[in-house]
């Protein structure tokens, strides 16, 4: 009988605080109703009632004590916690948010320190969700650990940021639904316009950008027809001109290394079998669908030199598969450029410190990220124009891998 009165003592009240990790009442009663159970479980002349009101306590138990577990979310300051605090109205504190010059000197003061003290952070969601206009554009890149897109970003929020917009950055992973998807969740708030990085989405993208009315400007290509505006290079042109290069030192079995076979790895396929063929030579690729990579590019080096022996080139789609292609040649005693030409695509700054220098295609990613913020934050505006697209070029680098 001395186990059923501790068992159903009555249950302690908690205040779970964001320090405290677990309660120590809950615990220190979860384990004896615990036991108790079992005890009864073993003894049949217990009454019904007894093992009834144990079993509910050890449930009301075992729930505080593991919702203890679980860290709960501190509640921010809001504005009135900032109006008591300086003794003011919070319409006085909101004013002050939206611009300091509505409020007098010696209150904005105040203002400021009682927003730093609490910690205070705004909310723009109801503004960017209620107003015409959000200040906030989005942008979707395909990649979040390609330094390509990387230093296109950094473009972008160059111009944007000093035109006090804000940055809405989404990640697609090359997979169009996935576009789809993240497109739906920027536009879900109220974004002025938006900056895509490919020029292939599914028809639910399509009709979501009808219905948004909002301006468009897709980049990394200036040759394919866009939706609204465009900003990039030549991928195909460019391509051409690194492959003749190639052939103009003297290589007559140059290979296309390729991955992830997106639409810009197939058109610069295009523009280096564009270049075989007019100097009468037998285009080769060898492709994947994986990721690029250092590790890749070795791969892809042994792959070709399997199926194609003859092999004394590479022109690859990036510089991670060159790079990885010109380690693996040193590693396995090939001498580049003499025994294996290697060039690659996009001019990273790894081309530059890697012995031979890797003969590349330099493109103007951060330039390209300004104009085609500048372009968009225009038409958000108001230009009405309707600029064809914008070829910002890009230049061939021998280096000396060639």
């Amino acid at each position: 009988m001395i186990m059923i009165i501790i068992a159903v003592r009555s249950q302690p009240v908690c205040w779970p605080s964001v320090k405290a990790r677990h309660c120590s009442h809950c615990f220190q009663y979860f384990l004896p109703a615990l036991r108790w159970l079992f005890f009864a479980l073993h003894l049949p002349s217990i009454t019904t009632f007894s093992y009834r009101r144990s079993r509910a306590f050890l449930i009301d138990s075992a729930h505080h004590f593991f919702s203890c577990l679980i860290p709960m979310k501190k509640k921010r300051p809001v504005l009135q916690d900032v109006a008591d605090r300086v003794g003011i109205t919070k319409m006085t504190v909101s004013r002050y948010l939206r611009n300091p010059e509505q409020v007098s000197f010696a209150l904005r003061d105040k203002i400021a320190a009682a927003l730093d003290e609490l910690g205070y952070i705004p909310n723009r969601a109801p503004d960017m969700l209620s107003k015409a206009t959000s200040r906030a554009i989005g942008v979707l890149l395909p990649s979040l650990t390609n330094q390509v897109f990387a230093d296109v970003l950094r473009g972008i929020e160059t111009v944007t940021d000093a035109a006090g917009y804000q940055t809405l950055v989404a990640h697609f992973g090359y997979n169009a639904e996935k576009e789809e998807l993240q497109l739906r969740s920027l536009l879900g708030w109220n974004i002025d316009g938006v900056i895509l990085t490919e020029r292939s989405h599914t028809p639910g993208s399509l009709r979501m950008l009808e219905t948004a009315g909002i301006p468009v400007i897709e980049m990394m290509d200036s040759l394919s027809p866009c939706l609204d505006m465009a900003v990039g290079f030549n991928n195909i042109e460019a391509a051409r001109q690194m492959t003749q290069a190639i052939l103009h030192k003297g290589y007559r079995h140059t290979v296309y290394l390729g991955a992830r076979l997106d639409e810009r790895t197939l058109q610069k396929q295009q523009g280096y079998e564009q270049a075989m063929r007019e100097a009468g030579l037998t285009p080769h690729s060898v492709m994947m669908e994986k990721a690029s990579s250092f590790s890749a590019g070795a791969m892809l080096l042994h792959e070709a030199r399997s199926r194609h022996p003859e092999t004394d080139s590479l022109f690859c789609t990036n510089d991670d598969l060159a790079v990885g292609a010109m380690f693996e040649c040193q590693r396995l005693g090939l001498q580049v450029p003499q025994d294996m030409a290697i060039a690659g695509f996009h001019g990273h700054d790894i081309c530059q410190v890697v012995n031979p220098r890797l003969a590349t295609v330099l493109t103007p990613r951060e330039q390209m990220g300004e104009q085609a913020a500048t372009m968009l934050l225009a038409r958000i505006a108001g230009d009405t124009s309707k600029p064809q697209p914008c070829d910002i070029g890009f230049s061939i680098l021998e280096g000396g891998s060639i």
